[in-house]
């Protein structure tokens, strides 16, 4: 165990004189800013709470549908993705900035490199933040799990994380007085290089205009570049920082080195080449290759061993300290936090085998799954953390101890009572869609009867949750009372250390003192001693180069044969675009944020294709930007919607689906009736479907309007003729409806024999007869 794993001084208590670097005597006196740990440590609590609150909000309205009021803004497709935002960006992020700023001044020895680059991080986050909060209840989103902001503020986004952080973080590497680079710094460097590129390449997008874009991916390109990112967001935002966090925090809580220093370096490259390959089992038996789905669940299954080696790495680390978890508040949060992610990372390559998928996806069971790592993992090292540093930031003693106590077990239950009736609900859910009776037929045939059983489980979902938000409270008003008995004046110890070496040269390789062997024995034994590793830590930049190449080729390799090798997508001639009312209507389905609650792929799963009809094509979604998948059924599937239902059913369903649809927790959409669609933004969206390749006509390019209110007034009319309600031809209701109607259809449809039959409405007599041809 070398002396750099071992705690570092970082208090006003802890020796000056850090270690001499050289023997010149030559020292630099610097400090600590710890008023930007103080600010992200502040916004961590604040906005954890308004995430919190959001959760327990959209928890009620699966049991109490109508606590939306019919107010648009209040839907639970709106405000699932803010409190997934919330939870991710704001409490997660927050709390892995102050972990970041807090300990890598003390493990570098130097402060910050410039302090305005941290003010511009801080409030450019929470600008970020704010954005984030109002226009997804605007209904202005991207519709992409975790990537639902839009354009702007993804460039805000992109400048914030990489212009002001990554440049701040990675010149104060430069300027360091630490040569040795600790196991935390790696975890924070894998964090900044692989977020950047997530990021970035997720979300290339056409704009619309200001509030609106198209991805440059569709349907199955996109799905896969979303979970690609999506999955590597859990990873490498939710998941490293926090390891660094935790490599960090809880040897100075415990007063005891890391367990390990060579598991250390397993766990860390393990996770940086290996985590990157997995996004694809989420869409095990979607329209994506087979062969990328078993790559997903291979690497998924990988991940285990060394995840787990970061859970023992971890717990280990406590030998000798047990009786201190006994007494401290810290260390329970810490103990619960790692135990917690050790459970998510073994449920998590469970998961990902096919056959235990297949049953899990789409169910509670996914919910269940990421809120023991969301609420367990992240919640509980960031609430340990926070403890431990409230007395070191506000430089006072913690105001309530009991209270840390009292929110660790509120937390606890809170975090139990959430998910241990979720887990069943997932394991019913799927069993109930599958069940077939004897006759060969399902079970349970009409979606309803497979959720009207659930609202007891959800109603337990609702009083765990208010046990977390109440735990959250407590460290509210502890964090608040500390806050008022800070000192007038906060102190700024002042320390000294010695500049790096210019001429520092690296010691040769210890060799091997092995003898009668193999030479080949004794270079092995040279490579076990990890002197080479020793050498790549004292040069952060080479450092951070090989991180970024293992990202990008592991990326790569994927991602290339996904979008090159054009059988991967066959292509399907009866498969045409949207028509400009069709989409219209998509964009406003996108809005709502209806893939929360809908999917659109039909798995070839014999009790999928008897309730939902023929299996999805991976050739039916080439012009959806963004795909619209979805994670989760909370009503049926909606891939083969299209003709299944009159129009006025649908005006009536908007209306009031729990009293059209008995038991339906579906909320109502009364405002498709009376808001007027926007036909003036209908040619930008058009052109731009066109240059991403819908092949469109140049009547349709230039008469889009004209065309679209031709569709509106003919399902207007026909509306009328339902018995429906009159006057609907320029409401929004007409072109969600247009684009419901068409869902699915095109699979059944004639191939069009020239330009002119392009919108031939003709079926073949047997749809199995539809050609799928490769190009």
């Amino acid at each position: 165990m070398s002396a750099s794993d071992s705690v570092h001084g970082d208090s006003a208590d802890d020796v000056k004189n850090l270690p001499l670097e050289d023997d010149t005597g030559h020292l630099e006196t610097f400090s600590y800013d710890d008023g930007i740990t103080r600010q992200f440590m502040t916004a961590t609590v604040i906005w954890g709470m308004v995430a919190f609150l959001v959760g327990l909000i959209v928890a009620l309205e699966l049991v109490i549908p109508s606590l939306s009021m019919g107010v648009e803004f209040l839907t639970f497709g709106r405000l699932r993705p803010l409190h997934t935002n919330a939870a991710i960006f704001a409490f997660a992020g927050n709390s892995i900035f102050a972990a970041i700023y807090y300990s890598t001044q003390r493990l570098l020895k130097t402060r910050m490199w410039s302090d305005t680059l941290s003010q511009l991080h801080f409030w450019g986050w929470q600008l970020i933040i704010l954005c984030a909060a109002i226009t997804l209840p605007l209904g202005i989103t991207q519709s992409k799990e975790y990537a639902e902001l839009e354009w702007p503020i993804d460039l805000l986004i992109a400048v914030v994380w990489a212009g002001f952080f990554g440049v701040n973080f990675f010149m104060t590497l430069i300027k360091r007085r630490e040569r040795h680079i600790y196991v935390a710094i790696w975890f924070y460097i894998a964090t900044i290089i692989t977020v950047a590129l997530l990021h970035i390449f997720n979300n290339l997008v056409v704009p619309t205009g200001l509030f609106k874009s198209y991805p440059v991916y569709a349907g199955v390109q996109d799905a896969f570049m979303q979970w690609w990112y999506g999955h590597n967001a859990v990873a490498f935002f939710l998941t490293t920082p926090f390891l660094g966090l935790m490599y960090y925090f809880l040897p100075k809580a415990a007063n005891r080195p890391v367990f390990s220093y060579k598991l250390s370096i397993l766990h860390f490259w393990s996770l940086v080449f290996i985590y990157i390959w997995a996004g694809p089992h989420h869409l095990h038996y979607t329209a994506i290759p087979e062969w990328a789905s078993s790559l997903g669940m291979i690497f998924s299954i990988m991940l285990w061993m060394p995840s787990w080696g970061g859970m023992i790495n971890g717990l280990l680390t406590l030998r000798g300290a047990w009786r201190k978890v006994t007494e401290d508040p810290v260390l329970k949060f810490f103990v619960v936090g790692i135990t917690f992610y050790g459970m998510s990372t073994f449920e998590g390559p469970m998961l990902s085998v096919k056959a235990v998928n297949s049953l899990s996806h789409y169910t509670d069971w996914t919910i269940a799954h990421v809120h023991s790592g969301a609420l367990g993992w992240n919640g509980f090292m960031t609430f340990g953390m926070i403890y431990w540093l409230l007395p070191r930031v506000f430089q006072t003693e913690l105001y309530s101890k009991k209270l840390a106590e009292w929110h660790f077990w509120l937390g606890l239950i809170g975090i139990l009572l959430y998910i241990v009736p979720i887990y069943g609900v997932g394991v019913y859910q799927g069993l109930l869609w599958f069940a077939i009776n004897d006759m060969g037929n399902l079970s349970y045939p009409n979606f309803i009867e497979t959720t009207v059983n659930l609202a007891p489980f959800y109603w337990i979902r609702v009083l765990g949750g208010a046990c977390f938000i109440s735990g959250g409270v407590m460290l509210s008003i502890n964090v608040y009372k500390t806050w008022c008995a800070r000192p007038t004046a906060y102190a700024e110890p002042q320390y000294q250390a010695a500049p790096l070496r210019r001429d520092y040269v690296d010691a040769p390789l210890e060799e091997s003192n092995l003898q009668q062997v193999l030479e080949v024995a004794k270079k092995l034994d040279v490579f076990t001693k990890l002197g080479w590793h020793r050498r790549w830590e004292r040069k952060p930049i080479i450092f951070s180069v090989f991180v970024a190449l293992a990202v990008i080729a592991a990326s790569l390799f994927e991602i290339i044969p996904t979008f090159l090798i054009r059988s991967n997508v066959p292509t399907i001639p009866s498969v045409q675009p949207y028509t400009p009312l069709e989409l219209a209507g998509r964009d406003i389905y996108v809005a709502e944020g209806c893939y929360n609650c809908h999917s659109q792929m039909i798995r070839p799963i014999v009790a999928e294709t008897k309730r939902y009809g023929e299996y999805s094509k991976p050739g039916e979604f080439v012009y959806d930007h963004p795909f619209q998948w979805g994670s989760r059924r909370i009503g049926p599937d909606l891939a083969r919607e299209g003709g299944r239902q009159s129009h006025v059913w649908h005006i009536l369903h908007f209306r009031d689906p729990g009293e059209f649809v008995k038991g339906s927790i579906m909320p109502s959409y009364p405002h498709f009736e009376t808001q007027d669609l926007n036909f003036k933004t209908i040619p930008e969206r058009i052109q731009a479907a066109a240059y991403l390749g819908a092949p469109y006509s140049e009547d349709e390019l230039t008469n889009s309007i004209d065309l679209a209110k031709a569709q509106a007034k003919q399902i207007a009319d026909e509306i009328v003729q339902q018995n429906g309600p009159e006057g609907m031809e320029s409401k929004k209701v007409v072109a969600v409806i247009a684009y419901l109607q068409r869902l699915g259809t095109d699979l059944f449809k004639a191939p069009p024999t020239s330009e002119e039959e392009s919108n031939d409405q003709a079926e073949p007599e047997n749809p199995a007869d539809v050609a799928l041809t490769s190009e």
